[in-house]
């Protein structure tokens, strides 16, 4: 982050000493590139279909917090540099999107530029929307502007300055910004080039599995190779991150949330299996999975079983059997409800157990199909206690010796 800041102080310098005001919001973010319609073959009414897309999209998840109307906006991203807050999506007139055209919501989902040449942070993922078709997008508009209005005021973005100056988006998009509009890979298959489309465009799932460069890019030869996201880790999945799973698990994980022998999700992707990839019918869903295994050469690897060097009589023994064993069950030998079952789970495998400290201290909503809830200790634990919880865990399920301190307990409570 350090970095990150240093070179942004120099883009500024450059920007004023050149008076350099860069804008995207130019002729060329409305013209139509690339084929109107997408790969998908989509079924039903025009809103049927946009109903599906913003699914596919995942915008529910950024758009909508918590107790609030569906897509009014307000879903705060707390950075290092300050707070980004999301938009409110509804059809009203003056906190929402009502009074916008078809251009300018295409400009602003696959450009990032609002109307008025307002440029839009890159935590609105314009750099994967950028792929979509045309038609897609105001089909997604549509089914939008379908939904009640609601007047909702978001709070303002406020981040630090120079994070804080907008027209230095514009110099960013022009290194960064790929060209817009849906273009099929003409020596793949239409399956090859649907499951493409779900994945690196309205699923965006390089936002968050991609590592970052120095200026918060996504780093291209790195695409899928695993990142960490609001302090929570997504993992490899590249063929090879993907080596242990087999086609019908990843499909029942992106439809479930879980898959034996893989554990269950948590953190923001918890969020993308209820809003999205839940949503998308089997064939969609079968496309994205082969389309992310297709590079993957031989058979599955199975998974090796971990030579447990748990502790039971520590302190994190102790704890566990007094405040997880009920649900996880006491040792991986034991059975537990399937949503529960830690077994071959990369949060428990992790070495570095980024998101096994991030849920002991957030805790997990139930997940679907089922009640049970992770719950937080946070609060109720101290940070020596959640450490010594988690090296128990990684060393009686990952086979891990404890390396997690008090610190990094701390850090993942932020």
């Amino acid at each position: 982050m350090r970095k990150l800041k240093l070179l942004l102080l120099v883009l500024v310098t450059l920007a004023l000493a050149l008076g350099l005001t860069v804008h995207r919001h130019d002729q060329t973010a409305r013209l139509d590139h690339g084929a109107a319609d997408g790969p998908l073959e989509l079924t039903g009414t025009p809103l049927e279909r946009g109903r599906y897309l913003a699914a596919a999209a995942d915008c529910m998840a950024c758009h909508t917090g918590a107790g609030a109307e569906d897509y009014s906006g307000g879903v705060a991203f707390d950075l290092p540099i300050g707070t980004i807050y999301s938009s409110n999506l509804t059809a009203d007139q003056e906190t929402g999107i009502g009074a916008w055209s078809e251009d300018e919501f295409v400009d602003a989902v696959r450009a990032g530029v609002a109307p008025g040449g307002r440029h839009l942070y890159p935590a609105h993922p314009y750099t994967s929307y950028a792929g979509l078709a045309r038609n897609d997008v105001l089909a997604i508009r549509a089914y939008l502007m379908s939904l009640p209005a609601v007047r909702r005021e978001v709070p303002a973005t406020t981040l630090v300055w120079p994070f804080s100056q907008r027209r230095l988006i514009g110099l960013w998009n022009t290194f960064y910004q790929p060209a817009v509009g849906y273009r099929a890979q003409a020596d793949h298959d239409l399956a090859w080039n649907r499951g493409a489309y779900l994945a690196n465009a309205l699923g965006h799932c390089g936002e968050c599995h991609t590592p970052r460069n120095l200026a918060y890019a996504p780093a291209p030869r790195h695409t899928y190779q695993g990142a960490i996201t609001r302090g929570w880790k997504a993992y490899d999945i590249t063929p090879k991150g993907l080596a242990h799973w087999r086609a019908g698990d990843l499909d029942r994980y992106l439809a479930t949330g879980h898959a034996p022998g893989h554990g269950s999700t948590v953190g923001p992707m918890k969020e993308v299996v209820l809003y999205s990839t839940a949503q998308l019918t089997p064939d969609d869903r079968a496309a994205l999975v082969d389309y992310l295994l297709a590079g993957r050469t031989g058979e599955v690897v199975a998974q090796p079983a971990p030579q447990s060097v748990a502790n039971a009589q520590s302190l994190g023994g102790s704890l566990y059997a007094g405040a997880c064993a009920g649900c996880h069950a006491l040792t991986p030998t034991s059975t537990a409800p399937a949503y529960a079952d830690l077994t071959g789970a990369s949060t428990v495998r992790d070495p570095e157990g980024t998101n096994l400290l991030k849920v002991l201290a957030e805790g997990s909503p139930h997940g679907m199909g089922t009640d049970m809830a992770m719950p937080a200790f946070g609060q109720g634990y101290s940070d020596a206690e959640r450490a010594a919880l988690a090296n128990y865990v990684l060393a009686q399920w990952g086979g891990l010796p404890p390396a997690l301190t008090p610190k990094d307990a701390q850090a993942a409570a932020r």
